[in-house]
Parts: structure tokens; C-alpha cells; sequence
């Protein structure tokens, strides 16, 4: 089965509760749309867990793009410049503090291989399950226009610009996303669920704000939450 999950958040037990809940196997395949990290208690553990399962397949968010500079310097692979000082004030102000505090736990060969795995997370994939066309992304696709080309879309279109969730994108394609939060959607009548309108998915479900981790499988649609 294929699934897909977003915005985990440093919720290292509710994944490993999720991945429970959907029985996880080696024959499935699950994509994360990141924002793995920051915010919750234990975002390296759940990194160096998905290291270990070449059938979870990482995309990019906001809170790895804010991250990964930073971990380059707390490497030791870059000398402190003022650029590198506004990006670690930056990630701080977005919720570093854990990610940071488990990353300087690490041996420097570890710290190295964290960060040569976020950096080769994509920034979106299309996938077709049971002839069903996806566009995973972390957050939508920022200025949009039907002509435009998905390898034309920047980095900032892609993981923080959220979309118009009333607006069909592609009437052959579904657009799956994380970034917001489903109880924000206006139009949403089950908050912290996931939200489907105008082949609109939305899975964001606010597992580190007090709501649920969400997952949901493409071969069949079934909904996963866990508290």
C-alpha cells in the first residue's frame, strides 16, 4: 500500500504509533511531506529511524529547508558568517531548539549523515496510484498557473506558500499537501481531519498542536489518526 504522512513535528511516539496503526510493512511504501522536525520533543529520532527504511520516501518542508544551512555550520563545514548568523536566528525563531539540542548530541560522522539525508529530500514527486495521478508537496504550489512547468516552481513556492484549498488545480490530479494546519481551512467541517474538496488533499492535522497525526493510504483512501 502506499501512504501518505506530513508534519510530524518531532513526534517520535506518535509515529511510531502511526506506523503501528497502519501495520507498516516492507512491501508498503509511505511518503512523508516534511516538516519532520522542530517543534516536538524528538525530531533526530525519528530522522535516524527513517534512515533505517529505504521504503519511506522524504520530501522537503519548510522547517528542513530553515535547518539544513545551520546543520551544515554545526558540522563544522562552514565558518560563522552573518548570513549563517540570520539562519540560525531564524530556525530559532521557527522552533529549532529540539532539533538542535538532539543534532549536537551526534558524533560528527553522524551529524554529516543527517545532514547528506535531509539535503537529498525533493521538493515534490508525482506519483500515479491505482491510475490516479498525485502531486505530493510539502505546501502547495505558490503562484500558480496551468502552463507552469512543476521544476519552474521555487523552493519558497513550494514549501511555504499554502494553497487557495477552494481552487481545482488540475482536473486529473490530485494535489496532496501538508504546511496547514486542517483546522484553518475555513471551508473544513472536521477540524483535525483530513480534508478533501476539488481534488484537494490536505493532511496536516496538527499532531504537535494538540491534535492528531495523520496519515492516509492512496490505494483506498482510509483515514489514520492517532492522538
Amino acid at each position: 500500500m502506499t501512504y501518505v504522512m506530513s508534519d510530524i513535528h518531532g513526534m517520535y511516539e506518535k509515529y511510531l504509533k502511526m506506523l503501528d496503526v497502519i501495520k507498516f510493512s516492507d512491501d508498503d511504501v509511505l511518503y512523508i511531506l516534511g516538516d519532520i522536525i522542530d517543534r516536538g520533543p524528538e525530531p533526530i529520532e525519528i530522522i535516524l529511524d527513517i534512515m533505517t527504511r529505504p521504503n519511506i520516501v522524504c520530501l522537503k518542508g519548510n522547517h528542513e529547508h530553515m535547518a539544513l544551512d545551520c546543520m551544515r555550520y554545526l558540522t563544522g563545514n562552514n565558518i560563522l558568517t552573518f548570513s549563517i548568523m540570520d539562519m540560525m536566528y531564524n530556525w530559532d525563531s521557527n522552533s529549532s531548539q529540539t532539533t538542535k539540542a538532539g543534532f549536537e548530541k551526534l558524533e560528527i560522522a553522524e551529524k554529516k549523515a543527517v545532514t547528506d539525508f535531509i539535503s537529498g529530500f525533493a521538493v515534490y514527486k508525482e506519483i500515479i496510484v491505482n491510475n490516479r495521478n498525485y502531486i505530493l508537496v510539502h505546501a502547495g504550489l505558490g503562484n500558480f498557473r496551468p502552463d507552469k512547468k512543476f521544476n519552474e516552481y521555487t523552493e519558497h513556492e513550494l514549501l511555504w506558500i499554502r494553497p487557495d484549498f477552494e481552487k481545482m488545480y488540475f482536473p486529473d490530479k490530485y494535489l496532496v499537501c501538508g504546511h496547514t494546519l486542517t483546522r484553518k481551512i475555513p471551508s473544513n467541517p472536521f477540524p483535525d481531519r483530513i480534508f478533501r474538496w476539488k481534488n484537494n488533499i490536505a493532511i496536516d492535522c496538527g499532531a504537535v498542536y494538540g491534535g492528531k497525526l495523520a496519515c492516509m493510504c492512496l490505494e483506498t483512501y482510509e483515514e489514520f489518526y492517532y492522538i
